[in-house]
């Protein structure tokens, strides 16, 4: 989000984040390119250039989360998603998260119940 790689960001933190967290982000860095191609494609009408960077973001680690991390229920990570752009982002994140998310996760988890 800062323009910074993600082991840049990860080292300037004044608080080391969960291991969780920190696997998240390096995730979701090495897999930037696939990761902005599907948010893409099932973002109808929004580059994601346009979307609010908050909504950017958290659709980013969300469809990480979806591909690499299949412990994590699907409804899990959507419902954290869309808090993530209902708390920080505008009125519409989260509908626009949610819908975006739900679309992704029916062709990257198709076993699971997207919630």
């Amino acid at each position: 989000m800062k323009g910074c790689p993600p082991e840049e960001v990860l080292a300037g933190l004044a608080v080391p984040p969960e291991p969780y967290a920190e696997a998240l982000v390096r995730d979701t860095g090495r897999r930037a390119e696939e990761i902005d191609r599907l948010v893409g494609e099932k973002a109808a009408g929004w580059r994601l250039e346009r979307m609010a960077a908050i909504d950017r973001q958290v659709l980013r680690l969300a469809t990480c989360e979806l591909l690499a991390h299949p412990e994590v229920p699907t409804a899990v990570v959507l419902d954290e998603a869309v808090e993530l752009a209902k708390g920080y982002s505008t009125e519409d994140s989260g509908r626009f998260v949610n819908g975006v998310l739900a679309a992704l996760a029916r062709e990257v988890r198709p076993a699971q119940e997207a919630g």
